[in-house]
C-alpha cells in the first residue's frame, strides 16, 4: 500500500452476516439486533488524492455498474459531515474500484464510508479520536462502526453500533449474488409485516458464545438470519436455490447475508471452496471465492 499526506490507497473490505437476529423496534425506529460479522479478503478500493480547489470532492467509480447521483452517494456524504466537524476544507479526488454488488448485503457502502472517514482523519492530520470517529461512522449508518474497527470478527447488537471484537478464525467463503439487490428498509417492513400477520413475536437473543461457535465445525454452527423466510417467493427460491447448491457442493455451512441479496458458503478448506466457486459460476453471473480478512490497512 502506498501512503503519504497527498495521497492514499485504503482497502474497503466487505463482511458477512453469519448470524443475524432481529428482535424489538426500538424508539428511534431502528431494530435491536443480535448478529455476528465476519470481515472478508474481498472488497472495494479506494484512492484518495490530494487537489486544488477548496472543499472540492471529484469522486469516481470503476468496476461494477454503479449509477448513483454524486450527492446521494455515501462517500460524498462522508466527506461533507467530515469538513462540517473538522473544518477540512483541501480539495478531494476519490478513486472507487468497486467489487462490492450494491444491496448486496455485504456492507459495501458502509466499508467504504469507514475507509474513507479513516483515510480523510489521516490526511487531515488526525483531528478525531477513535471516538469520534465511531460517533461520525453512526450517523452515516448502522454498519458502518464496525468497518471503523479494522476486526475480522465481532459480535454486534444494538442497532449495529456496539461492537465486540473477537479473533477470527480462518476460513474460506464462496459469495454468490443472484443478480438482483435488496433493499435493507424494504426489508425490515416486510419482517414487521410477517410477524404481525401470522403473530410471530419479536425474538429473544440467543446470545450464542459467539467466539467459541464460531471456532466449531460450520456443520454444527446454529446460526441463522431471520430475514430468509420473509421474501416474496421469487427471491425466497433464489436464496433458496443458491444456499441449496452451496452444501450441496460441500459448504460446511451456508447463509443469506445481511437483508440480501449475496448469499454465502463457508468452507474450512481452500481448494473444495474454489472448486465450488467455479461449479457455481456457470450458473450465476457474481460468484467470488475468498477468505478471511487478515487486515493489511496502516490506518488506526
Amino acid at each position: 500500500m502506498y501512503n503519504s499526506q497527498e495521497k492514499l490507497t485504503v482497502p474497503a473490505p466487505a463482511k458477512v452476516n453469519l448470524h443475524l437476529e432481529v428482535m424489538d423496534k426500538r424508539q428511534d425506529g431502528f431494530h435491536n439486533l443480535e448478529s455476528i460479522f465476519f470481515t472478508l479478503d474481498f472488497g472495494d478500493t479506494l484512492h484518495f488524492e490530494l487537489v486544488e480547489g477548496e472543499k472540492t470532492a471529484e469522486i469516481a467509480m470503476k468496476g461494477l455498474n454503479f449509477d448513483l447521483p454524486v450527492e446521494k452517494n455515501i462517500i460524498y456524504r462522508c466527506i461533507c459531515l467530515f469538513r462540517e466537524r473538522t473544518g477540512f476544507s483541501k480539495g478531494l479526488k476519490v478513486m472507487v474500484e468497486k467489487r462490492i454488488p450494491a444491496g448486496g448485503g455485504l456492507g459495501g457502502g458502509s466499508s467504504d464510508a469507514a475507509a474513507a472517514l479513516l483515510a480523510m482523519n489521516k490526511m487531515a492530520g488526525f483531528p478525531l479520536n477513535f471516538s469520534g470517529l465511531l460517533e461520525m461512522a453512526s450517523e452515516l449508518g448502522s454498519d458502518v462502526p464496525f468497518f471503523i474497527y479494522q476486526t475480522g470478527a465481532a459480535r454486534v447488537t444494538g442497532r449495529g453500533d456496539i461492537i465486540e471484537p473477537f479473533k477470527a478464525p480462518h476460513l474460506f467463503f464462496v459469495l454468490v449474488n443472484p443478480g438482483f439487490p435488496s433493499d435493507t428498509a424494504a426489508a425490515f417492513r416486510l419482517l414487521d409485516d410477517y410477524r404481525i400477520k401470522f403473530n410471530i413475536p419479536h425474538t429473544e437473543a440467543l446470545r450464542h458464545e459467539a467466539e467459541k461457535e464460531i471456532f466449531s465445525d460450520p456443520a454444527q454452527w446454529s446460526f441463522r438470519n431471520d430475514f430468509l423466510p420473509v421474501f416474496g417467493e421469487g427471491e425466497r427460491s433464489a436464496y433458496n436455490e443458491i444456499i441449496g447448491r452451496l452444501r450441496e457442493l460441500g459448504a460446511g455451512f451456508a447463509g443469506l447475508s445481511g437483508a440480501g441479496s449475496t448469499c454465502f458458503g463457508v468452507f474450512t478448506e481452500s481448494v473444495p471452496a474454489q472448486k465450488a466457486a467455479q461449479a457455481l459460476r456457470e450458473m450465476w453471473d457474481f460468484v467470488e471465492y475468498c477468505g478471511s480478512w487478515s487486515g493489511g490497512s496502516e490506518l488506526p
